[in-house]
């Protein structure tokens, strides 16, 4: 299994934890307020803030956080975010890809620096890694909403360009301007998707030993737990037994 993939699960897990919780509420929220802010406060007429609220939902946000979020926006409160985007190589080589939202960018910079140093990395320019990585559309579904077969064949209906499915779920990737006409096809066959937003995947993935992988997942771990820090994204994989005793 890819280890983005794996990440995103072993993180899903620890998660439910309510300290954790009330800190992806918090990022949720600040991208909600901004997706708000750079568009319309209309989610149905604005595909990232769409694709923000939809993610509040698959975390079982309150619906008044995400309204409060929203009313920032239109009343122009709360603070003003800047978009940053650091690359840079974490242990084994791994190419690792963060996408922040900060209201301090010296204060972002320097902690996410000391984290890839620390882990024996190092933070490269913007463009440095992300030529390794393809960025796309994708769209997720539980497993259970319908089988591989039927998945591919509305996924290509829709418009998109790859389907992964497994036990997990399915992965549905599109380019990124056809990302929100594929969301709203596939949303009126299948309902609401777990989740709908653009995303950096990797082209290849690096194969790293159980080591260099736990040192990784140190890596990847407190990257996510910066309050800055909305999504990370890395070309690697480890073994299951790994993933499984992190996830533990």
């Amino acid at each position: 299994m890819a280890g983005h993939s794996q990440f995103k699960n072993i993180m899903h897990r620890k998660g439910k934890q309510d300290a954790m919780r009330s800190k992806i509420f918090g990022k949720l929220a600040r991208e909600i307020t901004v997706a708000a802010k750079l568009g319309t406060p209309d989610p149905a007429m604005n595909p990232r803030l769409r694709a923000a609220v939809i993610a509040a939902r698959a975390e079982n946000m309150p619906k008044d956080n995400i309204e409060r979020a929203i009313k920032k926006a239109i009343g122009g409160e709360g603070e003003s975010y800047d978009e940053i985007r650091y690359e840079g190589y974490g242990p084994g080589g791994v190419a690792v890809i963060v996408e922040a939202l900060t209201d301090n960018r010296n204060r972002a910079a320097s902690d996410i620096r000391s984290y890839f140093t620390k882990s024996g990395g190092n933070l490269g320019e913007t463009g440095s890694v992300s030529f390794m990585f393809d960025h796309v559309g994708v769209i997720e579904y539980d497993a259970a909403k319908a089988d591989a077969d039927t998945m591919l064949e509305a996924a290509i209906d829709a418009g998109a360009d790859d389907v992964v499915s497994s036990e997990d779920g399915h992965e549905i990737y599109t380019s990124q301007a056809s990302l929100s006409e594929a969301a709203k096809a596939l949303e009126a066959k299948f309902g609401e998707p777990r989740k709908a937003a653009l995303i950096w995947k990797p082209q290849n993935n690096i194969a790293v030993s159980d080591e260099v992988g736990e040192k990784l997942f140190k890596l990847l771990d407190q990257l996510n737990e910066h309050d800055d820090v909305q999504n990370v994204y890395a070309n690697f994989e480890v073994s299951d037994e790994l993933a499984a005793r992190m996830a533990g």
